[in-house]
């Protein structure tokens, strides 16, 4: 990058600071380059991804990627897809855990974590709203111990066990549970807990807003309904219910409070009754992370149907009508999630000429939030 495109890019970095913390999105758009795309919105400095194949010897390289993207039919759209499995066929090792190497249990998650820009933070005083989609498969297995859909993570100090967790749960019959849990000295405590078979074989949308507060300062409501009607399956709110942890009278934590919260999703599930298990996967969609409460346009003012042409590209990218009218600005990342510019949006077009020929992300901004990524091939 040379000195006037470095200049540009501060120069727009600084102006758009003010809607860059809004509403943030991520969704499939096609197969290859999958953890390149979720790295670019949740933590285009980092990796996010928690999955065996990035793990060392035994770890189940030899399957690839444990996340793709896939074209589901309900949605007719391309989703993610995870996949767990119970062993790595001819080897017969079990999928490993990411961060312990133990072979109890096993996860391919994605998550937002320190490396990611604040605005994907929960962070004491703030409100966050959480929304996607997810649908587990017909027969799905879920482990008697654990079986992790979703959690709400504490990060430093008491940050062992997740505040809130959605978890499919091995029983008579199979359940989804919703379990809260106060702090290192608290247990499971179970807020909802449904037939999980309702949830097999559908979309649903997910809708979890949290204040961050210590004591009973914070809130917590969450709502899950099918997206064919609307159904609602589960649902749980409370407006006087602790969602960080000061941990300052905690004998194992003394004066650590958390610093934020943080979202992950996937599946993490428990091997020890492995023999009820099989090799499974869960569908997920329509990611979204904004802080403030949300308008009524739950998954709308998405332009990823609208056309960017030409694609590939040699110099000029041209935009459809819909997008300038919709977004004040964009940023552009490389394939190794880097930023390459930031910039305001004038006119119907961006020059693309000065970068070398790759992979690259397009991202569109407005007051309100931030587009899906849009993946560009330069050539």
């Amino acid at each position: 990058m040379d000195k006037k495109i470095f200049v540009i890019c501060s120069v727009a970095i600084t102006a758009i600071t003010n809607f860059c913390n809004a509403q943030v999105t991520l969704n499939a758009d096609g197969p290859g380059n999958t953890y390149e795309l979720i790295n670019s919105v949740l933590a285009p400095s980092g990796n996010v991804i928690e999955s065996p194949d990035l793990m060392p010897d035994g770890s189940h390289q030899a399957f690839g990627r444990h996340i793709a993207e896939v074209f589901d039919t309900d949605l007719n759209k391309y989703v993610f897809e995870f996949y767990a499995h119970l062993d790595s066929g001819t080897t017969g090792i079990l999928d490993n855990d990411i961060s312990t190497l133990s072979t109890d249990r096993q996860r391919v998650e994605i998550k937002t974590y320190a490396s990611s820009p604040n605005n994907l933070k929960g962070t004491l005083g703030e409100t966050v709203t959480y929304k996607w989609r997810f649908k587990v498969p017909v027969g799905f297995q879920p482990s008697a111990n654990f079986t992790h859909i979703h959690q709400i993570k504490a990060v430093d100090g008491d940050d062992s066990n997740p505040i809130f967790t959605l978890t499919a749960r091995k029983g008579s019959p199979n359940k989804m549970q919703l379990i809260y849990v106060v702090d290192a000295n608290g247990s499971n405590d179970y807020k909802s807990q449904i037939n999980l078979s309702l949830f097999e074989g559908i979309w649903v949308d997910v809708v979890e807003t949290v204040k961050v507060g210590t004591g009973t300062s914070g809130t917590y409501a969450i709502t899950i309904k099918k997206v064919s009607d609307g159904t609602v399956l589960m649902s749980y709110t409370n407006n006087s219910i602790q969602t960080i942890r000061t941990a300052a009278t905690d004998p194992v934590f003394p004066q650590v409070p958390n610093s934020f919260i943080r979202p992950k999703w996937g599946i993490y599930r428990s091997l020890l009754d492995v023999a009820s298990l099989r090799d499974d996967s869960i569908r997920f969609s329509d990611f979204s992370i904004a802080e403030g409460t949300l308008s009524s346009k739950d998954f709308s003012l998405n332009p990823k149907d609208e056309i960017i042409f030409p694609n590939p590209v040699h110099d000029t990218l041209l935009l459809s009508e819909n997008i300038v009218n919709l977004y004040i600005g964009y940023t552009i990342y490389d394939s190794n999630g880097k930023l390459v510019l930031s910039q305001k949006l004038n006119t119907n077009t961006i020059d693309m000429s000065f970068l070398t020929t790759g992979m690259y992300f397009v991202k569109f901004l407005n007051e309100e939030k931030v587009s899906d990524s849009f993946k560009i091939i330069k050539n």
